[in-house]
C-alpha cells in the first residue's frame, strides 16, 4: 500500500509541476465508457490466460488439482496484493510519465519508449538478470504486453482498460494457476514435463497476438460508437 501511496503523490507532484495538472487527466473519474473499458479488458484478458494456462498444462500432462487448503481469505489477500501491484506499475508505467511523454514525444514514440521500459523493468522482477535467453523472451513478452498497456492508454485517456487488461492476466495466472511469486493458490500443478520448442513457438504467440488482437477490434468498435464520455474531464 506504500508502494502504490507513493505512486500517487509522485504522479500528482509530476503532474502539477508539468502542466499545472491533478490525476484527473489519467482519466481516474469513472464513467459508463471507462467502466465497460475495465470489463471488457478483465474479462477478455482473463478468459485467454486461463485458456492459454489450462492448455498448457494439457499438452505438457500437468496435472492441475484444486488446493484443499485454499481459503476465501486466502483468495481476498492474494486478489488485494494483486491488485496493488497491478495499479502501482500502471500508474508508473501509464500514468504521469506516459502522459507528458506523449505530449513530448507523441502517442507512437511515448508508447514504444513505455513498453521498452516495462519489458527491461521484468528482468529484475523477475530475478532473471544474466540469462541471455530468458531476458530476451522475458523482454518480447512483457514488452508487447506493456505497448497494448499503453496504447490502451493512450486511446482511451484512462487508466480503466490497461488496468483490467493487465489485471485480469495478473490474477488468473498468479492466483488461479499459482503462477508467481505468491506460491500455491487455488491451483496447484504437478508432473508433466518441459514443452517442446514448436509447442512453446504456440503458446508465445498467443500471448503476445490474441490479447492485442482483440483489444483492437474492441476499440475499433469504440471508435464507430463514439460517445462524450471518451473525453477527459
Amino acid at each position: 500500500m506504500i508502494g502504490l501511496l507513493i505512486a500517487l503523490l509522485a504522479s500528482a507532484i509530476l503532474l502539477w509541476l508539468y502542466d499545472k495538472s491533478t490525476l484527473l487527466v489519467l482519466g481516474f473519474k469513472p464513467t459508463k465508457r471507462r467502466g465497460r473499458d475495465f470489463t471488457f479488458g478483465f474479462i477478455m484478458s482473463a478468459a485467454l490466460c486461463a485458456i492459454c494456462l489450462y492448455l498448457i498444462a494439457s499438452v505438457s500432462k500437468t496435472t492441475l488439482k484444486v488446493n484443499p487448503g485454499y481459503t476465501s481469505i486466502t483468495f481476498f489477500n492474494s486478489s488485494y496484493y494483486m491488485l496493488k501491484s497491478v495499479l502501482t506499475e500502471e500508474l508508473l508505467f501509464r500514468g504521469a510519465l506516459l502522459y507528458i511523454a506523449i505530449k513530448k514525444l507523441g502517442i507512437k514514440n511515448a508508447c514504444i519508449l513505455s513498453s521498452v521500459a516495462f519489458g527491461i523493468y521484468h528482468w529484475f522482477s523477475y530475478g532473471i538478470w544474466g540469462n541471455v535467453v530468458q531476458m530476451i523472451y522475458i523482454f518480447v513478452l512483457t514488452g508487447i504486453g506493456g505497448l497494448l498497456f499503453a496504447y490502451a492508454f493512450a486511446l482511451t485517456k484512462s487508466l480503466y482498460l490497461p488496468t483490467g487488461l493487465h489485471l485480469g492476466w495478473n490474477l488468473v495466472s498468479v492466483v488461479i494457476f499459482s503462477q508467481g511469486p505468491l506460491g500455491d493458490q487455488w491451483l496447484t500443478s504437478s508432473g508433466g514435463g518441459p514443452l517442446s520448442g514448436g509447442w512453446t513457438a504456440i503458446f508465445f504467440i498467443y500471448q503476445i497476438t490474441l490479447l492485442p488482437l482483440t483489444t483492437y477490434l474492441y476499440l475499433q468498435r469504440q471508435k464507430v460508437q463514439p460517445t462524450t464520455e471518451h473525453s477527459i474531464k
